[in-house]
């Protein structure tokens, strides 16, 4: 970024900058609740399953929480509410983005747009789709174990690599950030960095975008400049919120995997955040 000296440069190779220079934006991740594959240790990738009824109770408390960020502990979102929701297109996130809207709705918001997005797509899990752990064990133990090795370097038969998924989540991402860039006035990162001198500033543009664990990763990884070495190291439990604040064209990681929202129903029933931890 010429003329910058303080941003950084998140440009792939042979692309351009992901966040848009002098960007102040915060983007809100919230997974998908949970669903009838997880239930029966299925891998689901981009195959059709709905929320479980915990799922469904996941996904209003989730939205439910995100209408009222202020309830403590306050989530670190500016004040108003956000531009909009954008969610992966599968049956899974659509009906987590609903419960979202509904929310807003009847927190008092103004009309939320909410947006299919197929950049948030989940990885595409090829051969193993519908296949229960057990199943893909027996059947690919070899790349499955490359697969959690090495997953920058293997992916399921048919499925999606890495970084085919990262070119698909920057080229949809990079429009909705420009979107949130147009919303508000370049910022610096002249700033204070530490917390607890004070809340996210006002005025500043959010959204809500609602994914998956494995896309969620990918997202996180560009966001942040890392490598996809990393892949494994950021999960994303259920109906859980994240949170990634933008300064002056850089990102931070401000939450990650608050799930206070979800203690009543994991009370109920006697259960904590990983009952289903998915099959990635």
């Amino acid at each position: 970024m010429a003329g910058r000296p303080d941003a950084e440069d998140t440009t792939p190779a042979g692309g351009r900058p992901l966040v848009p220079a002098g960007l102040e934006a915060t983007l809100l991740l919230l997974r998908h609740g949970e669903t009838e594959y997880l239930l029966e240790r299925r891998f689901q990738g981009r195959a059709e399953t709905p929320l479980s009824p915990l799922g469904r109770r996941q996904a209003a408390a989730g939205g439910g929480r995100i209408a009222d960020p202020s309830r403590p502990p306050a989530l670190p979102v500016p004040a108003g509410p956000p531009r909009f929701v954008a969610h992966s297109p599968l049956r899974r996130t659509a009906e987590t983005a609903s419960a979202v809207s509904a929310a807003l709705a009847s927190a008092g918001a103004p009309a939320v747009p909410v947006l299919a997005e197929p950049a948030l797509m989940e990885v595409h899990q090829g051969a193993w789709e519908g296949l229960t752990q057990e199943e893909v064990a027996d059947r690919y133990a070899a790349e499955l174990a490359a697969w959690r090795r090495r997953p920058w370097e293997a992916h399921a038969p048919g499925g999606e690599s890495l970084g085919d998924v990262d070119r698909r989540v920057r080229a949809g991402i990079r429009p909705l950030l420009e979107a949130l860039a147009a919303a508000s006035a370049p910022g610096t990162l002249d700033r204070p960095h530490v917390l607890g001198y004070g809340r996210v500033e006002a005025g500043i543009p959010w959204a809500v975008l609602v994914g998956h664990d494995g896309c969620f990763k990918v997202l996180l990884l560009a966001l942040l400049d890392l490598p996809l070495e990393a892949f494994w190291r950021f999960p994303f439990a259920l109906a859980a919120i994240s949170v990634v604040e933008i300064r002056g064209g850089r990102a931070w990681l401000r939450l990650h995997n608050a799930a206070d929202h979800l203690a009543a129903l994991e009370a109920e029933a006697g259960t904590g955040a990983a009952r289903a931890p998915g099959a990635l």
